[in-house]
């Protein structure tokens, strides 16, 4: 290889390492499957230190078209609570709507002497957590006091709000607790109970403000 080629294959390189960083620009847009509109009414908000607000959906509320899936309303939902981990996705149908999730804590959970007992990590959609000899606090209340939450973001703004989270973090989030369906069939459904586990027991929400406090 010559110099010339050498140079030109390492623009390339830079350029498409910048293009997927943290700090592209792409971060900054709601992803191809969001239309980006203000139009994401707020439901009820949650007080400070209570438990995530779950209400219900006015019967005159229309379903949220976008371009990759119809977002049927299941509740309006409002939530503060500690960033326990992220995690981003580019591959697969979800990530059409939904870029990233977020693990959220509240109440005890999101305490830095419980989580500093806790191990913690994210994959495939899901959320994870393990301890060593004893638990910091019983299983029920790490199970109901923790979720993971696929976040549909609403518009460029929320967009780019959600790319600047990070861990630890304390946010405040409200949106709607939805079901995504397409003309083909395909559906992804939010779980509307926080005392869930396993497969559908994630929050598909679409949010309409995300804020850090």
């Amino acid at each position: 290889m010559n110099l010339r080629n050498f140079l030109v294959a390492c623009l390339v390189l830079g350029v498409l390492g910048w293009w997927f960083s943290p700090h592209s620009p792409r971060r900054a847009t709601a992803p191809a499957g969001v239309a980006s509109n203000n139009g994401c009414p707020l439901p009820p908000r949650v007080g400070s230190d209570d438990a995530p607000l779950q209400t219900e959906v006015p019967a005159s509320m229309p379903p949220f078209a976008l371009r990759a899936a119809s977002l049927k309303p299941l509740a309006g939902f409002s939530i503060q609570a500690r960033v326990l981990s992220r995690e981003d996705y580019r591959m697969g149908r979800e990530a059409d709507l939904s870029p990233t999730d977020l693990a959220l804590g509240w109440h005890r959970m999101a305490e830095d002497e419980v989580l500093s007992k806790l191990s913690m990590s994210q994959s495939v959609r899901f959320f994870s957590y393990r301890w060593e000899n004893q638990p910091p606090l019983p299983p029920e209340e790490i199970r109901i006091s923790a979720a993971n939450m696929h976040m549909i973001p609403a518009n460029d703004t929320v967009a780019q709000a959600l790319a600047d989270v990070r861990k630890d973090d304390h946010v405040r989030i409200d949106g709607w607790l939805v079901e995504a369906t397409a003309p083909d069939g395909w559906r992804w459904r939010s779980s509307t109970t926080r005392e869930d586990t396993g497969g559908g027991a994630c929050e598909v929400v679409y949010v309409c403000a995300i804020a850090r406090q």
